[in-house]
């Protein structure tokens, strides 16, 4: 039988590992698309302390907690290589919101630059469009092409 080391939803979770204990929550990221009038968000995990989890945790349903957190990316992102984590901010929002991802401005990376000067339009349709493709060959099924603002 194998050992279970984690614990996964759709907005926490957990990993056990012999030397430590990895707490992730659900967040989201923003890049401003600078030629368009929407935005491309991308659903990340972040890292917390064991503190910062379980002051989370115990007011995840709590619709009026609004609070910051010190947490690290811990995402892949096809279009940056993440070899260190990213120092973020996370912003908890009202009303059952995910909360919003601000990665440290100071930090050296092509994510933390995107992040505060923003991509644009052509190269966030090439984006979801890559996205699309890895998720139709994941599932085998065939969506039709649209206009990534169609999608949204």
């Amino acid at each position: 039988m194998k050992k279970q080391i984690g614990e996964l939803s759709d907005d926490l979770c957990i990993v056990r590992h012999p030397e430590q204990i990895d707490r992730f929550i659900r967040g989201t990221l923003t890049l401003k698309v600078i030629d368009h009038c929407e935005n491309l968000d991308y659903g990340v995990w972040v890292s917390l302390s064991e503190e910062s989890f379980q002051n989370y945790s115990e007011n995840f349903n709590n619709t009026s907690h609004k609070v910051e957190y010190f947490g690290w990316f811990s995402n892949d992102i096809p279009e940056y290589e993440i070899l260190e984590s990213i120092p973020t901010t996370v912003f908890t929002r009202l009303n059952g919101l995910r909360p919003e991802i601000v990665p440290h401005e100071g930090f050296e990376h092509p994510l933390v630059h995107d992040y505060y000067h923003g991509i644009t339009r052509a190269e966030a349709e090439k984006r979801i469009q890559s996205m699309l493709k890895v998720i139709n060959q994941r599932d085998g099924t065939v969506k039709p092409s649209k206009p990534w603002w169609k999608i949204w």
